[in-house]
């Protein structure tokens, strides 16, 4: 199963990649999606694309779901 996990993005880079931070691990994904993107933003991470934007609250929700079952956390 393939899930869509909340990030922060940290960082926009020239190629319009991200540098995000998922539950304090650091990624690269792609904007390719999501131009509109900011430093700040929380988006929906897919493989290696991200694909929503989200709210903070939401985000938020989503992260204390994972902290519950942390087996849905392992891999990222």
């Amino acid at each position: 199963m393939c899930l869509a996990v909340p990030a922060v993005v940290l960082q926009i880079n020239l190629d319009r990649t991200a540098l995000v931070d998922i539950l304090g691990v650091q990624r690269v994904v792609a904007l390719d999606l999501l131009p509109q993107a900011v430093v700040g933003d929380y988006v929906l991470v897919h493989a290696g694309f991200a694909i929503e934007l989200i709210s903070a609250e939401t985000a938020e929700e989503t992260l204390a779901f994972f902290a519950e079952f942390p087996e849905l956390a392992e891999g990222l």
